[in-house]
């Protein structure tokens, strides 16, 4: 899987951006603030049609874009998938209707919501059944987050990485939320008597449908990550530690979709009244998470940065390998200024590991990161206030 060419218009801070990307290898350099990241972020939106920095759709759009009728950010790459070539595209507009505040000539109301379209060889495609044709694997300093972060992270990562091996996991994820929210709000309404439990019969239904599904695909990819991590972390730790994945279910043991679905009831069943009294469900894949261990010790509080930093780089490594194993074809890398908080050591085992892949994008503020048989095989660019030029 490649691209072979990616433009951009009115996306982030690039007004007009266009690159072809044949080689193999691809180098951005430049300074903080100057671009890199949001080309690697341009790629890896129109692989799972979401930012990775920002929930806001209308961040991506450029911010002098919002001054302009149409207010849009388009992106558009060619890809060669199983030898077969694909147009992909991705269009973020304004709401026409909600583009300016009422009176006003000074850009788009606050509250303006971005309507997204997808389309593959110009043909429309839903974002939950575009997600998974294209896929990626971003590396980025953030990445300790996943180690250090928020449940919530962790939860976001899975989901991401399923939904782009899995075929209809982001619909079953998308039906789960909007039954929670459903279920939360009937649950605030039994408090002051108006509703009844009876009225929970259907939504505890769908929780456990749609939950009981997604705990077992979460589970089966952190068994493939345990699978291919641990080798990965030794390498990369110079063989002196050994790491493991655990994935926390609020749902209870069970080695079976079945199993699941009845200890989620049962436990639906044992906390109905301090779910009443709080007005939030507190059981189901909303509330899991992960623990990372290095020697049998959680690494999130006890470990070193250097320790939580390489358990996270072995973590996007096994995916990237998982997602090679799952679709038949390698993702695209997208590895943005990650070699510079690395020793020596671990840029090798990483630089090692990366270039066995068929397409690697690499952004950096020091060339000196690389050795010089690397740079000579790399295409080199230089991005400077939203330009890029080739080296």
């Amino acid at each position: 899987m490649r691209i072979t060419h990616l433009n951009a218009t009115n996306f982030r801070n690039y007004r007009s951006l266009e690159i072809d990307l044949l080689p193999h290898i691809t180098i951005i350099q430049g300074d903080n603030a100057q671009g890199k990241t949001n080309l690697l972020e341009a790629i890896h939106v129109l692989a799972i049609t979401r930012s990775h920095r920002t929930s806001s759709e209308k961040d991506l759009i450029n911010r002098f874009a919002l001054e302009e009728v149409p207010v849009f950010s388009r992106l558009c790459a060619f890809l060669t998938k199983w030898n077969d070539e694909y147009k992909i595209e991705m269009l973020l507009r304004l709401d026409d209707r909600l583009a300016t505040d009422s009176g006003s000539d000074h850009g788009p109301a606050s509250g303006a919501s971005v309507r997204k379209s997808v389309k593959v060889n110009e043909a429309g495609r839903r974002a939950s059944d575009y997600v998974g044709f294209f896929n990626t694997v971003m590396f980025s300093a953030g990445d300790i987050d996943l180690v250090t972060g928020t449940p919530g992270v962790c939860r976001r990562y899975l989901d991401m990485v399923i939904s782009q091996t899995a075929a209809g996991y982001l619909r079953k994820v998308q039906r789960y939320n909007r039954v929670l929210t459903q279920r939360n709000h009937l649950l605030r309404q039994m408090q002051d008597g108006r509703s009844t439990p009876e009225q929970l019969e259907f939504w505890d239904r769908e929780l456990v449908d749609n939950g009981s599904y997604i705990v077992v695909q979460r589970r089966h990819l952190v068994e493939q990550l345990n699978s291919l991590a641990p080798d990965l972390h030794r390498d990369l730790s110079g063989g002196v530690e050994e790491m493991q994945i655990e994935y926390l279910a609020s749902t209870g043991a069970g080695d079976s979709e079945d199993k699941i679905k009845t200890d989620f009831r049962r436990r639906l069943e044992q906390s109905r009244r301090k779910e009443v009294s709080q007005g939030v469900t507190l059981t189901g894949p909303h509330r899991d998470n992960l623990q990372f261990l290095v020697n049998g010790t959680g690494v999130s509080r006890y470990g070193s940065r250097g320790q939580q930093q390489t358990v996270a780089l072995a973590v996007k490594l096994a995916e990237a390998r998982y997602m090679h194993g799952r679709a038949g074809e390698a993702p695209v890398l997208l590895l943005d200024d990650v070699f510079s908080e690395l020793d020596g050591s671990r840029r090798r085992h990483l630089l090692e590991a990366v270039t066995s892949f068929q397409q690697v994008l690499i952004t950096t503020v020091d060339m000196g990161c690389f050795t010089p048989s690397f740079l000579s095989a790399a295409s080199l660019y230089k991005v400077r206030d939203g330009d890029l030029s080739k080296v």
